[in-house]
């Protein structure tokens, strides 16, 4: 069974579909079928980049995180999916 991820992007000017699309090649391509990846766009302009893992908040713009743009941000999710995966 895959794990679930989600992402809420901002979708309003601007949006971060981009940011999205690009953070879940990377995590397909680091766990290739086991995740199953959902993106869901606010309708107007949020802020918003927070990646859930499982039901748990593990990146949040709003929160200060920022964008998943550094390798130790994508390492960050990385390890918290890798202890998702380990529990079942």
């Amino acid at each position: 069974m895959a794990l679930a991820v989600r992402v809420v992007y901002c979708c309003g000017a601007g949006g971060y579909k981009s940011k999205y699309l690009q953070l879940k090649k990377k995590l397909e391509d680091e766990f290739p079928g086991r995740l199953d990846i959902c993106g869901e766009g606010t309708p107007q302009a949020t802020g918003f980049f927070e990646v859930m893992v499982a039901g748990k908040l593990i990146h949040s713009k709003k929160k200060g995180d920022g964008y998943v743009d550094t390798e130790s941000k994508f390492l960050k999710l990385v390890a918290a999916i890798k202890a998702a995966l380990a529990q079942g």
